[in-house]
Formats: C-alpha cells, sequence, structure tokens
C-alpha cells in the first residue's frame, strides 16, 4: 500500500519537475518573465559567489559542460546531506545526554509522608521544542543565517524559502506517510493533546506572523522591533507550551480524567475523550490533577521492569543475575517510549550502515553472555595449601557415641603431604563427663584432600541443658619426605577459615523444649515458601505432637499476603528440628512492610522411649537434621532393641500401678515436653532487597542516552568503522543479523564523513555540552556548503533558488526526519513522537531561523542609516499557501481523534488511505503552486 501511494507522488514531481526546466534559459541568461518587462518574479538564476564556493567559470557553458556541472554539484550536494545527517546524529545524541539528565527530589505524598524520588531535569514539552526542535532543524536554521551573515546581511531566497518547504514537507508528506505505515486496525493517538493544540496554533501563527511582516506590517521592509519580536515569540511558545503542560494558569481549571490501560499499573490521561469509568483491576480510579503523574509514571516503569524481569527469571532460570539484568534492559528499552532525539539517531544509523542500535546493544549483550557462559582456563591456584574445617559448626545426640570432623584440604601442590595438629576445648561441655578429650595430628597423603576427626561422646541419664566444646586446628606444615625432590624449598601451607569447628551435644534424656530458634524473621515476598524452623533443645526422647497456626497482623491472609497455615509438627525420636512451611504471596510491590505470626500450641507427649541411641533418620550414620546440610547428628550403626512406655492418662488409676511403674511414670513425668523462650515468630515481609536493587539497576541502563551516547574517542572510531545489519523487522532480539548489501554500500559511502565526525568530543563530556557545541558549529560549516552547493546547481540548470529550496533543500534536510518519523509511528503507542513534534518544529524554524537572520541584518542595516529590504513576492505567496493547506491538515487530524477511526494516525484501511493521499496532494500542490508562482505563471504579491 505505501508502496503505491509512494509512488504517485515520485510520478508527479518528475513531470514537474521537467516541466519547470524546461523553458528556463541558460545559465546566466536573463530571465523570464510573464510581461516581457524586466520583473524578476521571485529571484534571477544568474550565478552568484557563494559563502564558501566561487562560481564555476565561464557561466555560459555548453550543453554538455552545463550537465556535466548539474551532475557535479547535485553529487555533491547529496554528499554533504549525507554528511549534515551524520554530524546532526552526533548532535542529536548529545542532545538526548543532556535532557536525560536526572536528579533527586523530595516529595510529599496525598497521605503527607514525604518520600525521595528520581525527576528529569528537562521538562520533556521543553525539550522538545528547544533543544529536539533545534536538532531537527539545525541545518535550515542555520542555512538562513549563514546566507544573510554570508552575502552582506542582503535578504535571500534559499535560506527562507528552505524553511518554508520544510515546514511543507514535515506538514504533509511525513505526517502523511505516518498515517499510512501504522498496520491496519491500529491507532496512535497524540497523548499529550494540550501541548499538541498549543504547538499546532503557534506553527500556524508563526507563518501568520511572517506573512504579516512582509506583506502588511511594511511591505518589502523587515524593522528591527520586527525580527526581535520574531525571535521573543520562541521563548513565549516555550512558555505557554510549559504551561499547558503543567496545568499552570487557567489550565488548572481544565478538568482532566484518567483511566486506567489494560496493563497493570498504566494510567493513561483521556483528556478530549468521551467520558468511561475508570478500571484497574476490577476497582475504580478516579485521579485528579497532574502532580500524581510523576509518581505514576515512575511506579508504572518499576512494575513494568519488575514484571519484564521476574518473566526473564522463569524462562532462563539458569541464567546469572547480571545476563538477566541485560536482557530485561533490552526488552525495557523496546518497549519504553523514546524521544525524537532517539528516532533520529536510530533513522540516521540504520541509513547509512551503523546498523539499528538497540539491535546492535542486543548482540553486543548476547556475545558477552556467550563468553560468560564458555568455559575459560581456570586461574592459577594458589602456591599454598589451606586446611580447615568444612562447617563451622556440628550437632549430635548425647546417645550418639561419636561425632566425626571433616577437615578438608585446598590449593597448593597436591602432591605434597601436609600435615596438621588438633586437640580439643572445653566449652559449656567438660571433657570426662560430657565427651572424651582428643588430640593428634591429621596427616594428608599426596593427593588426599579430606580427613575426618574423631571424638567420643559420653552418655549418661540426667536431665541437662545442651552444652558444646571446640575443636582447634594449629601448626599446619608441609612434609617434603618421600618427594623425590629433597633440595626444593617446601611451598608455605596456612589455615584456612574455619579453623575452629563447634560441637553441640543435645540432651535425649528429655522430652524436649520446643521454640522457635528466633523472635522475629524478615523474609522477601520473592521467596515463595518461607521455612519457619522449630527447634527441640535440652532433650530429643520420643514421639512429640507440637500444634502451630498463623495468624494476621499488618499482613492479610487468604491469599493476599501470605497463605493461613495451621497443622501438627510431628517430632519422632531423637529428631531435633522441624520447619513450617508458609506460602508468601509476591504482588510485585517496589517497597513494602508488612508482617504477621506463627503461634505454637502445647506440646504433647505420644510415646517414650526406653532405649537410648535409636536414631529416625539414617544416612550413612548420620541424622538427617534440617535444611542445612553441615549440620550432622550422628547416631549408632547398631541400636539396640526398644521398649515403648506410654504416659497418657489411658494408663489407669494410679492405684493400680506397682511401685516401679510408679517411679518410671515420675521421671516420664519429669521429661515431659514443655514450650520454650520463643513460642510466638514475627515474620516480616518485605521487598526482595535483592530484587529491589536489581530493578534499581535495571531502570539506571534503561536510559535511552546510554545506548545511543559515547563515552569515549576509541568507542566513536570503532563505530566508525563498523557495519551493522540495518533490517528492522521484529525477529528475536538476541539474533545478529548479517549486513546486506546496501548496508555496505552505504556504509563505505558514508565513511568518510563517520571517521571525521569520530574526533567530535564523546557525549559523556561536560554531560554532552561538548559534543553539543562542536556539532552544532559543525552543521553551520556544512550548511554553508550545502548552500552554496544548492544554489549554483539551481542556476546551473535554470532553477530560481526558491524552487530550488523547496524542492532540494528541503527534500534533502528532511529525509532522516522522515524516516525518523516512519519508525516512531509504527513502534511507539503514541503518535507525540512522529507528529507531535512536527508543528513545535515548524514554529521554531521560523521564530529562530527567520528571527535570528533577520534581526542581524535590521540591525547592520539600522547601523549604516539604510532599510533591510525583503522581496515579499515568492516568499508570501509560499508562506499563505502553506498556511491555508496547514489549515486543513490540522483539520483533519482532529477529526481523525472522533471514534469511528480513533487517532490522529492508522485506523480503518480506507480513511487511512485517504488520508495519506490529501496530504500527499497537499505537499504537490504546494510544489507546483509555488513553483508556477515564481515563474510568474500565476500572480504572486
Amino acid at each position: 500500500m505505501t508502496r503505491g501511494i509512494s509512488s504517485t507522488p515520485q510520478r508527479l514531481f518528475l513531470l514537474t519537475f521537467i516541466w519547470a526546466t524546461l523553458p528556463r534559459p541558460a545559465a546566466g541568461a536573463p530571465p523570464l518573465n510573464a510581461t516581457g518587462g524586466n520583473r524578476s518574479c521571485g529571484g534571477s538564476t544568474r550565478c552568484i559567489e557563494g559563502v564558501i564556493l566561487p562560481v564555476w567559470t565561464p557561466q555560459n557553458p555548453a550543453l554538455p559542460e552545463r550537465l556535466a556541472r548539474a551532475t557535479v554539484y547535485f553529487l555533491g550536494l547529496v554528499y554533504m546531506f549525507l554528511g549534515v545527517s551524520i554530524i546532526a546524529d552526533r548532535f542529536m545524541a548529545s542532545i538526548e545526554v543532556i535532557t536525560s539528565q536526572v536528579r533527586r527530589v523530595t516529595v510529599t505524598t496525598p497521605g503527607g509522608e514525604r518520600v525521595s524520588a528520581t525527576v528529569r531535569v528537562w521538562n520533556e514539552t521543553v525539550s522538545n521544542l528547544t533543544l529536539m526542535a533545534l536538532g531537527s532543524s539545525a541545518p535550515e536554521i542555520l542555512l538562513s543565517v549563514v546566507e544573510v551573515c554570508g552575502h552582506g546581511f542582503t535578504a535571500g531566497q534559499l535560506g527562507p524559502n528552505t524553511i518554508v518547504g520544510s515546514a511543507a514537507f514535515n506538514m504533509f508528506v511525513i505526517i502523511g506517510l505516518c498515517v499510512g505505515v501504522v498496520p491496519d486496525g491500529e491507532v496512535r493517538r497524540v497523548k499529550h493533546l494540550r501541548v499538541f493544540f498549543v504547538t499546532a496554533a503557534w506553527s500556524v501563527f508563526a507563518y501568520v506572523w511572517l506573512y504579516v511582516i512582509l506583506a502588511v506590517s511594511s511591505p518589502g521592509v523587515v524593522h528591527i522591533w520586527e525580527g526581535l519580536l520574531t525571535l521573543l515569540f520562541f521563548p513565549v511558545c516555550v512558555g505557554v507550551a510549559y504551561v499547558a503542560d503543567r496545568r499552570l494558569l487557567f489550565y488548572k481549571y481544565v478538568y482532566k480524567r484518567y483511566r486506567a490501560g489494560k496493563r497493570k499499573g498504566v494510567i493513561i490521561e483521556t483528556e478530549g475523550e468521551p467520558e468511561r469509568p475508570p478500571e484497574a483491576d476490577g476497582k475504580g480510579v478516579g485521579l485528579q490533577g497532574e502532580e500524581a503523574e510523576p509518581e505514576l509514571d515512575e511506579e508504572a516503569s518499576r512494575r513494568e521492569a519488575a514484571r519484564i524481569l521476574k518473566e526473564l527469571r522463569l524462562k532462563h532460570p539458569d541464567k546469572e543475575a547480571e545476563l538477566l539484568v541485560e536482557l530485561a534492559n533490552y526488552h525495557v528499552l523496546s518497549q519504553q517510549q523514546k524521544s525524537r532525539a532517539f528516532y533520529r539517531c536510530q533513522a540516521t544509523r540504520i541509513l547509512t550502515g551503523a546498523g539499528d542500535v538497540l539491535r546492535r546493544h542486543a548482540a553486543d549483550q548476547a556475545r558477552r553472555a556467550a563468553q560468560l557462559d564458555a568455559p575459560g582456563d581456570s586461574p592459577p591456584g594458589d602456591a599454598s595449601s589451606r586446611v580447615f574445617f568444612d562447617s563451622p559448626a556440628y550437632q549430635c545426640l548425647e546417645n550418639c557415641g561419636g561425632v566425626a570432623l571433616t577437615v578438608v584440604r585446598r590449593g597448593g601442590d597436591l602432591t605434597l603431604a601436609v600435615a596438621v595438629d588438633y586437640l580439643t576445648e572445653d566449652g559449656t561441655a567438660n571433657a570426662g563427663s560430657d565427651y572424651r578429650a582428643a588430640a593428634g595430628t591429621l596427616s594428608f597423603l599426596p593427593g588426599e584432600t579430606e580427613k575426618q576427626i574423631r571424638v567420643s561422646i559420653v552418655d549418661d541419664d540426667i536431665f541437662e541443658e545442651d552444652e558444646h566444646f571446640l575443636v582447634h586446628l594449629r601448626d599446619v606444615r608441609v612434609q617434603n619426605e618421600g618427594t623425590g625432590a629433597p633440595d626444593r624449598p617446601a611451598p608455605p601451607a596456612a589455615l584456612g577459615l574455619p579453623c575452629t569447628a563447634t560441637v553441640t551435644i543435645f540432651d535425649d534424656d528429655h522430652a524436649g523444649i520446643f521454640t522457635f530458634e528466633e523472635p522475629r524473621v524478615t523474609v522477601s515476598e520473592s521467596v515463595g515458601v518461607m521455612e519457619a524452623r522449630v527447634a527441640r533443645c535440652s532433650g530429643a526422647r520420643g514421639a512429640v505432637a507440637l500444634p502451630y497456626r498463623t495468624s494476621a497482623g499488618t499482613a492479610r491472609g487468604g491469599g493476599v499476603d501470605y497463605e493461613d497455615t495451621h497443622g501438627v509438627l510431628l517430632f519422632e525420636d531423637n529428631e531435633i528440628l522441624k520447619t513450617i512451611q508458609i506460602k508468601i504471596i509476591d504482588d510485585e510491590e517496589y517497597e513494602k512492610n508488612k508482617d504477621f505470626f506463627v503461634e505454637l500450641g502445647e506440646p504433647r507427649l505420644l510415646e517414650m522411649s526406653g532405649r537410648k541411641g535409636s536414631c529416625v533418620l539414617l544416612s550413612g550414620g548420620f541424622v538427617r537434621t534440617g535444611s542445612d546440610i553441615y549440620r550432622k547428628v550422628q547416631g549408632r550403626e547398631h541400636p539396640a532393641p526398644s521398649s515403648i512406655i506410654n504416659i497418657t492418662e489411658e494408663a489407669g488409676p494410679e492405684g493400680m500401678l506397682t511401685r516401679k511403674e510408679k517411679e518410671e511414670r515420675r521421671i516420664a513425668e519429669m521429661g515431659r515436653p514443655t514450650l520454650g523462650e520463643h513460642v510466638k515468630l514475627e515474620v516480616v515481609i518485605e521487598e526482595s532487597y535483592e530484587f529491589k536493587s536489581t530493578v534499581d539497576k535495571l531502570l539506571k541502563k534503561t536510559n535511552l542516552a546510554l545506548v545511543i551516547g559515547t563515552n569515549s574517542w576509541r568507542e566513536q572510531f570503532v563505530e566508525a568503522v563498523t557495519v551493522s545489519s540495518g533490517n528492522d523487522d521484529d525477529d528475536e532480539c538476541s539474533e545478529e543479523k548479517l549486513p546486506s548489501c546496501l548496508d555496505y554500500v552505504m556504509h563505505f559511502l558514508t565513511v568518510f564523513w563517520k571517521l571525521l565526525f569520530a574526533f567530535v568530543p564523546p557525549t559523556d563530556y561536560w554531560n554532552g555540552w561538548a559534543c553539543f557545541l562542536v556539532s552544532i558549529s559543525v552543521i553551520g560549516l556544512l550548511t554553508a556548503l550545502i548552500g552554496d552547493l544548492a544554489s549554483h546547481f539551481g542556476c546551473t540548470i535554470g532553477l530560481k533558488d526558491s524552487v530550488t529550496a523547496v524542492v532540494f533543500v528541503a527534500l534533502g534536510t528532511s529525509v532522516p526526519d522522515t524516516f525518523a518519523s516512519k519508525v516512531a509511528a509504527i513502534q511507539d503507542q503514541y503518535a507525540d513522537a512522529s507528529i507531535g513534534n512536527v508543528t513545535g518544529s515548524n514554529a521554531v524554524n521560523v521564530f529562530l531561523g527567520i528571527g535570528v537572520a533577520w534581526s542581524i541584518a535590521a540591525v547592520y542595516h539600522r547601523s549604516r542609516n539604510q532599510e533591510f529590504r525583503v522581496d515579499p513576492g515568492t516568499l508570501a505567496f509560499s508562506v499563505t499557501l502553506f498556511t491555508i493547506f496547514a489549515f486543513i491538515c490540522i483539520a483533519v487530524l482532529l477529526y481523525r481523534r472522533r471514534p469511528e477511526i480513533g487517532g490522529e494516525l492508522g485506523g480503518p484501511r480506507g480513511p487511512k488511505v485517504l488520508t495519506s493521499c490529501l496530504f500527499f496532494s497537499l505537499w504537490l500542490m504546494y510544489i507546483v503552486f509555488s513553483s508556477l508562482e515564481a515563474y510568474c505563471h500565476i500572480k504572486g504579491f
């Protein structure tokens, strides 16, 4: 469809060009006119000296030489346009870096709480109308200024007509193309509608004011006040747009509605839309006032980043955190709303063979991931041998008989023998009565990396608290004997950490005291299932049932913040640790602090074992005591048969018991289980600090300035000589395509400009201002060359400057903007980046391009007691024609916001095609009528 539409304007333009060039006189010949008189009808075709380039002599060559000159001028003009596009890319990258600067501010929430937030230093509307518009229109603005200053402060036709012609191309061709390229059935609406109204009004007013200056106020003469007032309109326009954006002055009385979008957490402004009830997850959300918008945007950004990161974690559970952040970074960058500067840089780099910036970013991250995943060479080992315990803590039951502590050896030369001494030390447990003291030497033979120290445990029938003792390692040394190299110095050996182990002995003569290990625990909401550990100390004899349940605090159960849980823990004989599992609900809150409680009930003894040493869960001689694998509890390999003594009330009346049974019951009653110190556990649910820091890191990386900006000259030169694929199809982000033939051709055509402009300071210097100043200076120099080439090309083939400006120069300077708007219309969810900035740029063109140039010229002529004269003919006619067509264009865009179509861009296929054809036709009529007036075929002003 788009190809069919674009072919018709191309044919019409070709016919118009042929028609306009056929009746032209030769270069340097007197101009034709409609009446046969001396009126030039909007300019002459005589070649004049350029600002930089001289006139090619002789001025009246033969036809073959004239065609050859025209070809040279045309190719030079195209090459200059490529150069301006590339340096403008650097210029726009610096603007993106400048406008992306942020700062921390403290704001007060509706609840009165003061919180810290990150905000941009530059207001979006102000940056769009100042730096963004300047970056987009810099060639046109500087061309007008250079033309006036370079030709003795006299008015020229090329600069002003380029401004008007560029405005016509932007308004009609770019918007018409954006309407047509949106996929069928989709629409794009302007988000900041008030700002669009303001800039559209100012864009029309700018050209009405230009007509007033030329034909009404003082026809043919521009006074100082007119030039300065034109320049003053620029800050006034920015100020009014800022007032509209921030809802200041009378705008704060304008009612504004919001509604919740389809995506959770995204609030959409519905100013100017039909009334509809807001909904979000089934609940109404009504918001008033502009002040809530920054918090909504920031919270929405956090939610979106958290959502993407969680999805990637589920999809790639084995990926490292840094790689997940990079993948999420690409997804967030692809989905977030982008600035005009980004789309302009992306379009320029695709056109010049530098590739899609986001796709290159993804390819770089994929290469980094591949390098990290590839097995690399292991780092050189430490020259010294390290000897240490594999765990700092061990636990065992009093009846286990003995405990084994594992000592490991790491690093150094494993072909050598290493020895280490060990000894035990009393803690609360005493050697002889609780354990057997041990001391000695462990010898690691060549190749051995693990040894064990065994300590015997003494069993008794006395109720006592849990006790512990220590085992120390000391005096590590390397043994060279038998190595075959007696003269070689022994490498060093040292103790590692931990070099001291703590052994805790659990008493098994009591049913136990049951308690939580700590009174308060903090868990992350992303933990999924938390485990509350219940310890059984001061005894582990018999089977005990321990009831538990959860109770609400500030956190709500029932699946809101956690799942309600209750039940009974069954401690088997000699089992000393159990866990309660509770499901925590992750609701993606960036900041959270809620609590609930887990309570223990009275323990109930089910049965008491008459023997000791029976281990419930045996695995290789060790009892499994919990999730921590280092807590090893050893049991005897051959436990004796056991007898069970019931102590429940079913035993019968006490009088029926024998004396022995009564004594046994009395002893058993003394061993009943009891609750310990911490019977109520407070569980605090907080946001995951790791997840929060990851989201914060991700948000910092989702700055588009980091993608299109540079931080070193080396990086710029590497990019300058690198060719990448410019294919913008929606494929898998991690797949990098090979460059096409066209990519290579465009790269080699522009490699000179790329290398030359790689000397421009990187965007990281002075926060982008160094690149900004150097780039705009280079753009000014290149536009001077473009002006000379365009003027000489036009006079060589017999075209006037006014026609050359609106056809060739305006088209050449607007090609990058055309592709940028096309990409923005397809990828962005709003129409602001594609057409919203067109109106602002058109107004800025007049206020800066005309205001600065004519103010300077008027002041210069005033200092010489002269008048600054401007021929109103062709320029006034073009301005009038553009203003009329602009009214039609804006009216059509506003009509397209009706529910039948739904938005300025896209919509049903029929209205979309008709709108595109209408806008293209307006541009063709503007070109045709302006050319006819320039050659006096129709009457101008």
